[in-house]
């Protein structure tokens, strides 16, 4: 067991969430109980996690995508009104990490995804919105392009969408950011990528990998981001002897 107070603490040090100009609140968004012995992670909390949150019995729900993102409205009604209705009936503490949990250097989206692709980190390429967003590394050896589609799509069990750049050229060096961070892929090219990887795909997406000859794919949202969440609720398992269940809730975005 563990005080939610210090549990929160803890994961706002070691993800430095503080340091993050972001989209949203990153830390404890809805305070429920003060003991946690049980962590729930998922990487949305739509209302299907919370309903699985409350069938286990979790104190605390960890999260990637939580709520109060920057322009949404305001007023708690309709959707956003049951799925807090739902937390707080069941006391149960919504935390959620969006960027800081994609750019840590151990538990991030991007590290967790880099090893499951056994891609050889070699640094990272720092954009507007924080360090460590877009990260670099090399392949074991040389791939076309359908060779690595191939491989991501096998890893993450979803077929990705690849654009490939004119010419067809092999891939050495690549580089990646889970989630919507499609219109990085210029910062990927400045870097000297050979091929870019991301979650979404945008219409002008398609263009920009033509005309900058680099290879694209969008492996899909979700599925690169099913990761970073589950390192975190490890870690918190590994160091404060609570229990950990992660709950994926399919999404084919």
């Amino acid at each position: 067991m563990i005080l939610r107070n210090d549990l929160v603490r803890a994961c706002d040090t070691v993800l430095a969430a503080s340091a993050f100009k972001d989209y949203t609140v990153n830390g404890l968004q809805v305070a429920g109980r003060d003991e946690v012995r049980r962590v729930m992670s998922g990487v949305t909390a739509c209302q299907a996690l919370l309903d699985e949150a409350v069938a286990w019995g979790a104190d605390l729900l960890l999260v990637h995508h939580g709520y109060f993102w920057k322009n949404e409205p305001v007023p708690i009604t309709g959707i956003k009104q049951q799925r807090i209705r739902t937390l707080l009936l069941n006391d149960i503490n919504l935390l959620a990490y969006h960027l800081p949990l994609d750019a840590h250097a151990e538990l991030g989206n991007n590290a967790e995804l880099g090893r499951l692709l056994d891609f050889q980190v070699d640094g990272c390429a720092d954009g507007e919105l924080g360090q460590g967003l877009v990260w670099l590394g090399g392949l074991p050896q040389a791939a076309t392009p359908a060779a690595l589609a191939r491989q991501v799509g096998e890893r993450l069990g979803r077929e990705p969408l690849l654009i490939e750049a004119p010419g067809g050229h092999a891939i050495r060096r690549v580089a990646w950011c889970t989630g919507g961070a499609q219109d990085m892929i210029t910062l990927a090219w400045e870097a000297g990528a050979d091929a870019f990887i991301s979650g979404e795909i945008s219409e002008r997406t398609t263009h920009l990998a033509r005309e900058l000859g680099i290879h694209y794919l969008a492996a899909g949202h979700h599925a690169t981001e099913r990761y970073g969440v589950q390192a975190l609720g490890a870690w918190i398992a590994r160091e404060f002897g609570v229990e950990h269940r992660f709950v994926d809730i399919d999404n084919p975005a």
